[in-house]
């Protein structure tokens, strides 16, 4: 998962995202707790963060001792108004604070887990996570007196050296709501100082439901048609779970809407299973199907940790495309030439079309929404006379299905005639960037690349030919051939 936070039920995690953690004032331990406000200033998600933007790892360390002490000292704490710095001044950028100044990470489950990435680890004794108040002052700098005075989790360390990964899952105490910080603490074992890591967050934590864990979601994406099923593959720590998987197929074109579909399947997940359940809690507990997102439920029982949905969607087996009608005469000027046709498609399709000469390089294109009563699409080609293969590929508006057609088409007239300022290797030693040559063993005229390879183009002798254009082991390193 992308975000740098994870929150996760007891069965479930669900990934914000990750990043590391380092010290200011020493060069003992770094390392960061992912989805930190410095970790989110190097991800761009925040910013005029100053020097945090480059130094996630090294934001917060101060000394041990908070909530107790007074700070500045050793045992004292963090300064009051510097705790997400550190009172270092070049991470002074993230003392600031108001309600809208950082990105906030959604939390929409109690159950969240903290994930730690560590570049010069050192024994760890104690992690803690501190939550703002009920009704802090978002629009001051963070204090001692802006957290509850006990931690939420605590995690005794052991003073042993922590790996990369390091996770802890903790449950967010009951009637937090809205904005608050959590201060992930890092209390290191074999120096003075701890890491004092705020976390942005906005919690919107739904009704629960009585014995059972929220491990998924059926969410209303995609337009489905009679015919076409969907499944909600269950799995657990050992893996796919038939028994718990459910799967209902589309009888109606209402049923196949992107509202509707999703409480088809949560109707079948509660008329067919005991341990797991889906749709929208009630407040007495119930879980009911609604139209739109339902939510997966599931009973620790089950051992379920996850749901994955899966769409299998039929093509229209009478769909149709055709290049129907080319000009009988396609003729050449000086190598260019203005193609109109025509192409059919039933039902609507986007169509794109290519044409290719006779060693398959693409000359022309055109592109087109095409429909029942056909399209002309116009195409300008630049090629030399000779057979050439127009190929046309159309897609579904739906994307379900897709159909190709192919047409031969001769070009005659003329082709572009060749322009060149030397034949190989006459004047080899003036060739520079841009430089066109003809190379009379193929009758290709082949350009001098830009840049510092143009050099390469003055490179030969009949006894190195490495970069000679169109037959030199490495002639596409100097050569473009036109």
């Amino acid at each position: 998962m992308n975000n740098l936070f994870r929150y996760m039920s007891v069965l479930q995690k669900y990934v914000l995202a990750a990043c590391m953690l380092m010290p200011i004032q020493t060069v003992f331990a770094h390392g960061d707790v992912d989805g930190s406000r410095a970790d989110k200033c190097s991800k761009g998600q925040n910013i005029n963060c100053g020097g945090a933007q480059w130094e996630r790892q090294s934001t917060g360390e101060t000394y041990k001792g908070f909530p107790n002490g007074k700070g500045g000292a050793p045992g004292q704490g963090p300064v009051d108004g510097e705790i997400a710095s550190g009172s270092n001044q070049r991470f002074a950028a993230l003392d600031a604070q108001t309600a809208t100044r950082w990105n906030k990470t959604d939390i929409s489950d109690s159950n969240v887990s903290f994930r730690w990435t560590f570049t010069a680890p050192h024994p760890a004794t104690m992690y803690e996570y501190f939550i703002t108040k009920n009704g802090w002052n978002q629009n001051q700098p963070l204090t001692r007196a802006s957290f509850d005075p006990a931690p939420f989790c605590s995690i005794n360390a052991g003073n042993v050296v922590p790996a990369t990964g390091l996770t802890h899952n903790c449950v967010i105490p009951p009637g937090k709501s809205g904005y608050h910080v959590i201060l992930a603490k890092w209390t290191v074992g074999d120096t003075p100082m701890a890491f004092h890591k705020p976390i942005d967050v906005n919690i919107e934590i739904g009704p629960g439901v009585p014995g059972m864990q929220k491990i998924g979601s059926i969410l209303p994406v995609d337009t489905l048609l009679p015919g076409d099923s969907v499944k909600a593959r269950a799995f657990s720590s050992s893996g796919e779970s038939q028994t718990y998987s459910v799967s209902t197929t589309i009888g109606t074109p209402e049923e196949g809407m992107p509202d509707a579909w999703p409480r088809v399947l949560a109707k079948k997940f509660n008329d067919t299973q005991t341990l797991v359940k889906a749709g929208k809690p009630q407040a007495d507990g119930t879980i009911v199907p609604e139209s739109g997102e339902n939510d997966i439920y599931a009973a620790p029982a089950s051992l379920i940790t996850h749901y994955e949905i899966e769409k299998d969607i039929k093509e229209n087996p009478n769909a149709r495309m055709t290049i129907s009608a080319l000009p009988a005469e396609n003729q050449l000027t000086d190598g260019k030439y203005d193609l109109k046709f025509t192409v059919i498609a039933d039902p609507t399709m986007n169509v794109e079309t290519t044409l290719f000469d006779a060693a398959n390089k693409a000359v022309g294109t055109a592109k087109g929404v095409v429909g029942n009563t056909g399209a002309w699409l116009d195409m300008a080609i630049r090629s030399q006379p000779g057979l050439h293969t127009l190929i046309a590929t159309g897609t579904t508006e739906d994307g379900r299905t897709s159909r190709q057609s192919s047409a031969p088409l001769t070009l005659t007239g003329t082709g572009e005639s060749q322009k060149y300022d030397f034949v190989f290797p006459d004047q080899l030693k003036s060739y520079k960037a841009g430089t066109l040559v003809l190379q009379p063993k193929n009758g290709k005229v082949y350009e001098c690349k830009p840049g510092s390879v143009a050099g390469w183009c003055t490179i030969w002798t009949p006894s190195a030919t490495q970069y000679e254009p169109g037959s030199g082991s490495n002639w596409e390193d100097a050569w473009i051939v036109k």
